[in-house]
């Protein structure tokens, strides 16, 4: 399955536009290696994310090309987030 389409499939990222444009930029890995949004992924491979100041590595458990929202979360489990250690106090 490609990149952009499982970011999508297990919302990750809600739009498809949106997951092909954050691979293009470098900001998604998978298994180390910067992630094109066309590259295959297969289960067991380990993806991180980059949103801003956050960093998010997930483990591929299964794909399909459609699941209900309630079942998204199934096809990965996530590894480790971080966040950056700024913290905004008002």
């Amino acid at each position: 399955m490609r990149l952009d389409k499982f970011l999508k499939v297990s919302r990750l990222i809600k739009r498809r536009t949106v997951a092909k444009e954050l691979a293009d930029q470098g900001r998604v890995s998978i298994n180390g290696q910067p992630g094109k949004a066309s590259a295959t992924v297969s289960v067991g491979d380990q993806l991180t994310l980059h949103f801003g100041q956050k960093q998010t590595t997930v483990r591929i458990i299964q794909l399909k090309e459609t699941v209900k929202k309630e079942e998204a979360e199934s096809l990965y489990e996530i590894v480790s987030e971080k966040a950056a250690d700024k913290d905004k106090e008002m």
